[in-house]
């Protein structure tokens, strides 16, 4: 595919499991031109993240710029979720040491300069905190018009993972969360309410091991740790123990292949200081406020087709790693 007719991509992450996983897909997909990949802090330190991601994208074969953001949330102490992930981040798999070097550039410099630089609106998945992009969007609004959707895994219109009502991302960075919310640049939000539907059972995951390739054995091996982890989480729903969420999937997901998702428009605010809902993402669905909406928040999704498109990247990844 002539690269005029790709869609330029600038990925921003955390890595961690769903992450790994999120990256896969997207690089099994023709359609992208994925400019960029910058790291922060999130779901482990940056240094954690930052050696994650250099370490799955050489094991991919992925000459790709990777360049590491901020270590702190904008206002917050940082929380991490080893717990989720395992010490290292990527469960008890050890996918390559890295050959890929890490930029010279820092991830806001270099989300600002291909910006800038792009022929083309860029799309901005985000799966983690939204510190490097709400930093982006506060040093240089230049670039808003050159921002043509950003796609974020977080939030929650009903129910969170962290507490009662906030999801980890937006619970993580709230005041991020609140700059990019009010950026006025066009949002999709992939929070809980869509991810805990996309999620792949035991059976399914079994399935992923007779691909045959080192790829999908490595992959299952790590979505075994991930199940276990995220059934002992305070706020799973009933079945965790059966169903895997790969929550970040969804950011690409649902551009790729849209029609397998629902979702309206709605007006969001971010609750900052709340002693019990701080990183809430408060979604209006009955228009109290009367402001025009800021996100397309996504609730409904084809769970067969999420998850033959999954094991569709993990196939693609296998099959041309084999080749190589």
């Amino acid at each position: 595919m002539d690269n005029l007719n790709k869609t330029p991509v600038i990925i921003d992450c955390d890595p961690g499991i769903d992450d790994a996983m999120m990256l896969a897909l997207a690089f099994s997909r023709p359609e992208l031109d994925i400019k960029l990949v910058t790291i922060e802090a999130g779901n482990l330190s940056t240094d954690k993240t930052t050696y994650n991601a250099l370490s799955f994208l050489t094991y991919i074969g992925q000459e790709v710029e990777v360049a590491r953001g901020l270590e702190q949330p904008i206002f917050r102490t940082l929380e991490v979720a080893e717990d989720i992930h395992g010490e290292g981040g990527l469960g008890n798999v050890k996918w390559a040491d890295p050959t890929l070097k890490e930029s010279d550039r820092t991830a806001i410099t270099a989300m600002c300069e291909i910006l800038l630089a792009s022929e083309q609106p860029v799309i901005i998945v985000a799966t983690g905190p939204l510190t490097n992009i709400g930093a982006l969007l506060l040093a240089h609004p230049e670039v808003k018009p050159k921002i043509k959707l950003i796609s974020w895994m977080g939030g929650a219109a009903v129910g969170g993972n962290m507490s009662t009502t906030a999801e980890f991302n937006s619970y993580v960075d709230p005041h991020a969360t609140e700059l990019v919310f009010r950026s006025g640049v066009p949002i999709m939000m992939s929070g809980l309410d869509v991810t805990h539907k996309a999620y792949i059972t035991r059976e399914e995951m079994a399935k992923l091991r007779t691909l045959g390739t080192p790829f999908a054995e490595k992959a299952a091996d790590m979505m075994k740790f991930y199940t276990f982890t995220q059934s002992q989480t305070p706020f799973h729903p009933p079945h965790f123990e059966e169903q895997i969420r790969v929550h970040d999937v969804c950011a690409v997901a649902a551009l790729v292949a849209p029609e397998l998702f629902q979702g309206d428009d709605y007006y969001v605010e971010i609750e900052l200081e709340g002693r019990l809902t701080a990183g809430s993402t408060i979604v209006d669905y009955a228009n109290k406020t009367g402001k025009t909406p800021n996100a397309k928040v996504l609730h409904s999704v084809d769970r067969e087709g999420f998850v033959e498109l999954f094991f569709e990247a993990c196939t693609i990844m296998g099959e041309k790693l084999l080749e190589k």
